[in-house]
């Protein structure tokens, strides 16, 4: 406020100095009181980087990508965002000191997609560009008792197994199904289209209205809970989260390095009991006692810091104690996924970093509930990849480039006609590989 005062008083100065003296001797005693007045309105419009005791950071990133790809009949190109969660977005975050030790702040996220490529497809080449508040909560610290925030937030176990990943490639290639989740498979040349492969790596009545997760990563969306988080005692720390009707979640996580080898590691368990609705399922799981699904997931980074050399790996399972999805009078199977990549970071150019990787992932028996009740009682996804990222340290940029390849299957043991109401044989059901190019960048600010 002070800059700005002075400012102002420097541009009414130079203001000031066009004017004849004459004209200064008609303004008589108020000249003070107008320019009083003047600054402020100034002051009072213009944004300012808190109040006096609480501060404002505003940051984000804004990060776009090309995808070309080829389902075996037909090849086209779309420009989408890297994937929900993850696009661009902006973020509001500060906090003010209480006493010694104590502080208190606030998290404001809102993403901004510019096309959401979870929803593109063969038919759809557009995902659309809603902004939506990812995050909203505040938060009380303390350095030796730790924080607890209440709000929309990621909860405790919130992609535990993903944010291990320091490879710098996280946000481009990872083990969830963003850039094919809604494209239809195709068996023998012609296109399902009531089977994704979104279909194919879904969390099984996970959510509380009971529609697939992202991908495998069955709790990997912001809610509205209660979070606590211990303060890091020799590269420790851990999260307890419970919220919405109901769900809870408990997170462990390390970080740490010795003899030249960095390591991280992430584990966390989601319960959701919400069988709250009017929707048939809902119905069937209060008679059957209501709905207790579950899922586990656990990542580790290693990276040997003097070569560059590293290796990721993540892993995940799915507990469906009840589900009002059945076949035959039986449970829906309970999936399981994993996903290991390899590669180098290392700084080649002085541009930044330069990381090389290849990426293979695995989704099994995490069909949605929609193939369970026609009858499949199995399936399997694999994805493969190879990639580049390329760190500009002066732009605080990366930039991608990224091959994929997907692969996959499921049996179906119902009848014809129910078999056939999913686009589906009696039997092994083999689909065609969907390949996947992109390339594009993420900048910060």
């Amino acid at each position: 406020m002070k800059n700005l005062s002075l400012i102002a008083l420097v541009a009414a100065g130079a203001l000031a100095g066009g004017i004849t003296s004459a004209n200064a001797a008609d303004l008589g005693g108020n000249c003070c009181a107008d320019l009083e007045e003047r600054i402020a309105e100034l002051e009072a419009t213009t944004a300012r980087k808190g109040n006096r005791k609480v501060s404002l950071t505003v940051s984000g990133w804004v990060a776009e990508q090309v995808i070309v790809w080829d389902d075996g009949v037909e090849t086209n190109a779309y420009q989408t965002s890297i994937g929900g969660t993850l696009n661009s977005h902006f973020k509001f975050t500060g906090s003010a000191q209480i006493a010694p030790g104590y502080s208190a702040g606030y998290v404001i996220h809102v993403e901004t997609p510019s096309s959401e490529n979870l929803v593109v497809s063969q038919v759809t080449d557009d995902g659309g560009s809603a902004l939506s508040v990812l995050q909203s909560f505040w938060f009380i610290k303390s350095d030796q008792l730790g924080r607890i925030s209440v709000g929309q937030q990621s909860s405790a176990a919130d992609n535990v197994a993903v944010l291990p990943d320091g490879s710098g490639t996280l946000a481009f290639a990872n083990y969830i199904m963003y850039d094919v989740n809604n494209f239809s498979v195709r068996r023998n040349g012609v296109r399902n289209t009531s089977v994704n492969w979104g279909s194919l790596a879904t969390c099984q009545s996970f959510t509380g209205n009971d529609t697939q997760g992202l991908g495998a990563d069955c709790d990997g969306v912001p809610n509205n809970n209660v979070r606590y988080d211990t303060p890091t005692f020799a590269g420790f720390s851990a999260s307890a989260s419970w919220g919405e009707d109901d769900t809870w979640g408990l997170a462990g996580r390390y970080a740490g390095e010795f003899n030249g080898i960095k390591v991280a590691a992430a584990i966390g368990y989601y319960e959701n009991t919400d069988d709250n609705g009017a929707g048939a399922k809902e119905v069937a799981e209060k008679a059957r006692g209501g709905k207790e699904s579950g899922a586990l997931q656990a990542g580790l980074y290693l990276q040997h810091v003097p070569t560059g050399l590293f290796v990721y790996g993540a892993y995940g399972q799915d507990y469906n104690d009840i589900t009002g999805a059945t076949f035959a009078g039986q449970q829906q199977v309970e999936g399981e996924n994993y996903y290991i990549k390899a590669g180098i970071r290392q700084r080649w150019n002085p541009l930044g970093h330069t990381v090389l990787f290849g990426e293979y992932g695995n989704n099994s028996d995490k069909l949605s509930n929609a193939l369970w009740a026609a009858g499949v009682n199995s399936s399997n996804l694999d994805q493969w990849g190879l990639g580049i990222v390329q760190e500009v340290d002066a732009a605080a940029m990366s930039l991608f480039a990224i091959y994929r390849a997907y692969e996959g299957d499921v049996n179906c043991r119902g009848n014809t006609v129910q078999c056939g109401g999913q686009g589906l044989v009696v039997g092994k059901n083999s689909f065609d590989e969907h390949q996947l190019f992109k390339f594009g960048a993420l900048i910060n600010f």
